[in-house]
């Protein structure tokens, strides 16, 4: 992991196109902008672990509704 030291107003560029600034510090909290293109998602960690969590279930119900539908074919 890259660690880097900025102060308020200060960035860090990644790539050509993505650009992290430090808008503010208050006691703990950092506060701070991302310059992206509209394409990019950007998320909290804990929100983007949140949707990976939903697509996963999400891609599993199909496949679940297949077997239930299976066994009832079966049963009848």
């Amino acid at each position: 992991m890259l660690v880097l030291t900025r102060k308020p107003n200060e960035a860090i560029q990644i790539g050509e196109d993505i650009e992290i600034k430090v808008l503010g510090i208050d006691g703990d909290q950092v506060k701070l902008g991302v310059n992206a293109p509209k394409h990019i998602d950007i998320h909290r960690k804990e929100i983007y672990l949140s949707i990976q969590d939903e697509n996963s279930k999400a891609s599993q119900a199909p496949s679940d509704l297949l077997e239930t539908l299976k066994s009832v074919k079966k049963s009848k």
